[in-house]
């Protein structure tokens, strides 16, 4: 039976079409940086690009569903080969998805020039041939513990065209459902897939150099986690301003917290390969605590900055967790962090507070958006400068 080395071995082209993070990772990177450049731009009023979408609204439709679908395709075309036992996507059927991919980014930039609905087939092309080529192997592999996996990715398609149709209607898609359900979903990708990752590698880690405390196991207080956050984002999606959610959001956020301290991080301090899953997956209640706050006392932080702990925090922070670590282990190289990934790590993340203080301080909004924007640039440009020459050649002899 053919392994899934096998199979990259058997690949004789590009050594980036050799497994599924490889052009997705970089091309996410690139794109967050590419992308954030352009917002700036815009927001300055130097740049006016070719979209329908408001400035705002394009800004953010391809943070969440251009940067995020990329780093989640990467993702996932990693991991279901390990879940299912089934051979990887290498090759020319990768291409293909990252070509959809890329398509999906120019048709959107000169939507302006386009028919609504052309720019929309574009855009869902890839995440829907994505989802669907999942479930395939999925169900090939009758990994049946996994479908909530692809059942979340298939909603962030649904989000993403609900985003599209919100568009055609007038006013700013930005801040619409579709936008919403997006991030929902996104933090619950983050909830559940994070709820894994995090605890495993953290236990890994923590047993090499035989420590006592370890992250506790999945158990009640996980599901409690889940549920309560599943109930929270379902009413801040149908009301985001409703006293309720505010409410449902803050106790959410609670539990997340208290979930996230039984995993041990304080323990972790000295390999920033591990901790900055923890520093990631803190935004999730983080963001739960000021947007409930937020929801429950309007006058005191717009819910846009406090939507970006989720957006800038929750995700930027952890797919670069994720994508770090994951491109060091498949290609071979040691699990630690350099010099250079700990900057990128901490550019990222002081991004995060300083787009947050352009909501709470608006005489300085112009000049803390632009801080927060070159720090994002400079991450995830760092990003692609150092992990760029790893995600374009083979896996290292070593391993």
């Amino acid at each position: 039976m053919t392994t899934s080395a096998e199979q990259m071995r058997a690949w004789s082209g590009p050594a980036v079409l050799s497994f599924g993070f490889r052009p997705f990772f970089l091309s996410a990177a690139i794109w967050a940086a590419l992308s954030m450049a352009l917002w700036m731009l815009m927001l300055a009023g130097h740049l006016n690009m070719p979209t329908s979408l408001d400035p705002v609204s394009w800004h953010a439709h391809e943070a969440l569903f251009g940067y995020l679908g990329a780093v989640i395709a990467g993702f996932l075309l990693t991991a279901v080969p390990n879940w299912t036992g089934r051979l990887p996507v290498v090759g020319w059927t990768l291409f293909g998805l990252a070509v959809l991919w890329f398509l999906g980014r120019v048709a959107v930039a000169i939507s302006g020039h386009l028919p609504a609905l052309v720019t929309a087939t574009a855009d869902l092309s890839f995440l829907a041939a994505l989802a669907i080529l999942l479930l395939r192997e999925i169900i090939a592999g009758r990994n049946w513990r996994n479908l909530m996996v692809v059942a979340l990715l298939g909603i962030f398609v649904t989000s993403n065209a609900l985003f599209h149709w919100e568009a055609t209607q007038g006013g700013i898609a930005a801040s619409g459902h579709g936008l919403r359900l997006g991030l929902a979903t996104a933090i619950m990708m983050i909830t559940l897939i994070g709820g894994r990752i995090v605890p495993s590698f953290t236990r890994n880690w923590l047993v090499k150099r035989q420590a006592k405390s370890l992250p506790a196991p999945f158990g009640p207080w996980d599901r409690l986690t889940l549920v309560a956050t599943l109930v929270a984002l379902t009413l801040w999606f149908a009301a985001p301003t409703w006293t309720a959610s505010g409410a449902a959001l803050f106790a959410a956020g609670l539990v997340q917290a208290v979930r996230l301290y039984r995993w041990q991080g304080t323990r972790t301090a000295i390999e920033p390969l591990v901790w900055i899953l923890h520093v990631g997956y803190a935004c999730v209640p983080i963001g739960m605590l000021v947007m409930g706050a937020a929801a429950l006392s309007p006058d005191t932080l717009t819910p846009a900055a406090a939507q970006h702990i989720w957006m800038a925090g929750a995700i930027g922070i952890m797919t670069l967790a994720v994508m770090t670590r994951a491109t060091l282990g498949h290609t071979g190289r040691t699990l630690t962090a350099g010099p250079g990934t700990i900057a990128i790590y901490g550019l990222v993340i002081a991004s995060v507070p300083a787009r947050l203080m352009g909501g709470v301080l608006p005489q300085w909004e112009l000049w803390l958006y632009g801080l927060a924007g070159l720090l994002w640039c400079a991450g995830f440009a760092g990003f692609a400068l150092i992990y760029g020459p790893l995600l374009l050649t083979r896996r290292h002899a070593a391993s």
